[in-house]
């Protein structure tokens, strides 16, 4: 058996190794999760040009270790771009084997390309292991929680919303009220 790691870029052919990690991943956060509905939309969004999100996959021997995914935000405080690391999981067996740092690292030039200003990310408060690697990459750490709110939406697409606004027209442009 061969230890090298493969890592690149994943695309929406690659949901039969990524499901399976993001369902891991939830239950090792302890966090519900659904793995049998809206796969279009995790396609969709990662083939889109540019992808709305972004994932990368670590294999070894063609067997899924581990993977991160990142979507670009905007921060009004900074008035800059930032990528958003929503997720960064490596399975047990393969943690301590640097995939997480390589993983992270593919993110980290990712954001550089794009031109960000910075990345963030969270982690569980209990997971202190996740948050002594972040310390170690030269993370600083912010007192924040972190909230979430279902919405009862139809939609299965992940196209952004269109703005329901009064001051903004019907393409999204904001109407100045002078």
């Amino acid at each position: 058996m061969s230890t090298a790691v493969v890592l690149r870029r994943a695309c929406g052919a690659d949901l039969p190794a990524l499901l399976p990690l993001c369902a891991e991943h939830a239950a090792y956060e302890g966090l519900a999760h659904d793995a049998t509905t809206h796969h279009a939309n995790l396609v969709a969004a990662l083939d889109a040009s540019p992808p709305l999100l972004y994932a990368w996959l670590a294999s070894v021997d063609q067997q899924a270790v581990g993977y991160a995914s990142a979507t670009l935000d905007f921060s009004t405080l900074d008035r800059a771009s930032f990528l958003h690391l929503d997720c960064l999981y490596v399975c047990e067996g393969w943690r301590g084997h640097a995939i997480g740092l390589r993983l992270w690292q593919a993110a980290h030039a990712l954001a550089a390309q794009l031109g960000c200003r910075q990345m963030q990310w969270q982690t569980p408060d209990w997971n202190v292991a996740a948050a002594r690697f972040y310390r170690r990459l030269g993370a600083q750490e912010t007192a924040k929680r972190r909230y979430t709110l279902a919405l009862e939406c139809q939609a299965q697409s992940p196209e952004p919303a269109r703005s329901v606004d009064p001051a903004f027209n019907a393409n999204g442009t904001c109407q100045r009220a002078d």
